[in-house]
């Protein structure tokens, strides 16, 4: 009966099942390609993982895992969420100075649409509150901080100013979204400044009387906050740089606990600027502790000063015949220490990498966190004699201590899975996202390429050689039906005829 049937069959039988079944696996494997590059996972993998595996009892299994590390999931649920979470940029641009400036010449937005809603809510959160019920210019900036469009935010500014001439909140969006300069941005923000100065000093006097007025003192002190901050880093683009470094110095002095602004991230870089090694890591004694949270600028600024001592004479031939001296021990740690904390940062230094305009958020150990940083640090390992030498030889030795970094680590807690997904939010369509570790391609994409690779093979081979190639399939079907054929004999002797007479009956 098989002979029969396989007799029966001609070369365009053939033909026409490889030539299915190679177009089925190709668009099988498009498919599983796109979605790989979108979500990072294999689709059929996930299926199976998700939905078929249970049915096959592996649902228990999970379950009884799920028990079993309830313990620890919660007690890393906290660090997990910390290092998920998006920053404020502390060095973040001026929007009409730099980033509007920049999007006109280039015809391309360097802000996404996530990272601007993100600023939206910052400021709805540092610069309104309860006590604004009643006080017409406060009610038109708190529209203006909600509202999307730019022009209409400077119109809502300018409303308030109108309204009250020494309104600081207005002040402030004008200074950052309608002064085309940065000296502009400086002149609004010291008229901003004066309006906070005064506002401060009156909630100040009776923030202890009722919340309503605790929550206007807070929402003073973050303006007033902001605008020093802003002031200083105006000073540092314009060269200030003494001026600078005592407004942070005396904003970090005044209020100790508003670590949220960080802002000793901008003391030490406007310090790099001065050359002020010895200020810096004054800083770096401060804030490099291990229960404060650490930054690409924390790790790399040590790792930089370590270098700075023996980078000028490094030489990795003389190294590896002699070996590493302890200070150059300390150097290379330093470096590993800090890939392992934001693997991203190196290719930027060293150039391998096109920089963007940083976001006006991070995520740590990030790419965001990485094209920030390197941004305005870049110039400062240049200025060190060999330090960006000494990085090209030793950034990628920590691999070799972290090979499965989203599993454990080194020096720091295993590397987020959240960051490229929260990266593609705040980083620009035009900028290709920095991934670590380099994911290697699901099984199935591979397994589906070779079905329809080999299968588009075999199309043209009986399609070319039709005669050959379709005794040759007839020679492998019916090696693959030999064990079912001595299996039929078998039961044909085991069983008797009375028997399989009835089975062929039903």
């Amino acid at each position: 009966m098989a002979s029969m049937f396989l007799n029966t069959l001609t070369p365009k039988f053939y033909v026409a099942l490889t030539g299915t079944s190679s177009l089925i696996s190709g668009l099988i494997l498009i498919f599983e390609w796109w979605y790989f590059r979108k979500y990072g996972t294999s689709f059929i993998e996930q299926v199976s993982l998700n939905h078929i595996s249970p049915w096959l009892g592996g649902g228990s299994d999970s379950a009884t895992e799920n028990g079993n590390t309830t313990g620890n999931s919660s007690s890393n649920s906290s660090q997990l969420s910390l290092e998920c979470k998006v920053w404020r940029n502390p060095l973040s641009l001026f929007r009409s100075a730099e980033y509007n400036r920049f999007a006109k010449l280039s015809n391309k937005e360097p802000l996404t649409y996530y990272d601007m809603n993100l600023s939206a809510q910052d400021h709805q959160t540092f610069f309104t509150c309860e006590a604004d019920t009643g006080k017409p210019e406060y009610e038109v900036m708190q529209k203006a901080w909600r509202e999307r469009d730019p022009d209409a935010r400077i119109r809502a500014a300018r409303e308030a100013l109108e309204k009250n001439a020494e309104c600081a909140t207005a002040l402030i969006l004008i200074a950052e979204e309608d002064s085309p300069t940065i000296i502009e941005v400086e002149k609004n923000l010291k008229l901003a400044l004066k309006a906070a100065e005064t506002n401060y000093r009156k909630s100040q006097q009776y923030q202890h009387q009722s919340p309503v007025h605790e929550a206007s003192h807070r929402r003073d002190t973050n303006v007033l906050i902001y605008v020093r901050r802003r002031l200083a880093m105006c000073a540092r683009k314009l060269g200030k740089l003494k001026e600078a470094t005592k407004m942070m110095r005396d904003l970090i002095k005044e209020f100790p606990l508003m670590n949220v602004f960080n802002i000793h991230e901008n003391l030490i870089e406007a310090l790099l600027e001065m050359q002020a090694y010895a200020d810096v890591q004054a800083v770096l004694a401060k804030y490099d502790d291990i229960n404060l949270p650490k930054s690409a600028t924390i790790c790399y600024t040590a790792a930089l000063l370590k270098a700075r001592v023996v980078s000028d004479k490094f030489s990795p031939d003389i190294a590896s015949r002699r070996g590493l001296s302890t200070p150059e021990m300390n150097a290379v740690e330093a470096i590993h220490r800090a890939v392992e904390f934001n693997p991203h940062v190196p290719k930027y230094l060293l150039e391998m990498k096109s920089l963007v305009l940083p976001p006006e958020h991070i995520l740590k150990r990030g790419d965001s966190e990485a094209v920030a940083y390197t941004f305005f640090h870049l110039q400062h390992w240049k200025k060190v004699d060999g330090a960006l030498n000494l990085l090209h030889c030793t950034w990628e030795g920590t691999f070799r201590m972290i090979p499965y970094p989203l599993e454990k680590g080194h020096l720091f807690y295993p590397y987020p899975t959240c960051t490229e997904s929260t990266d593609k939010e705040l980083l620009p369509a035009f900028h290709e996202v920095s991934v670590y570790p380099k994911k290697e391609l699901p099984f199935f994409i591979l397994f589906t390429a070779g079905l329809c690779s080999v299968t588009a093979l075999l199309a043209l081979l009986t399609h070319s050689y039709p005669e050959p190639m379709g005794a040759l399939a007839k020679m492998v079907i019916s090696w693959l039906s030999l064990p079912l054929s001595f299996v039929v004999d078998k039961m044909e002797s085991l069983l008797p005829t009375s028997l399989l007479q009835q089975l062929s009956r039903i």
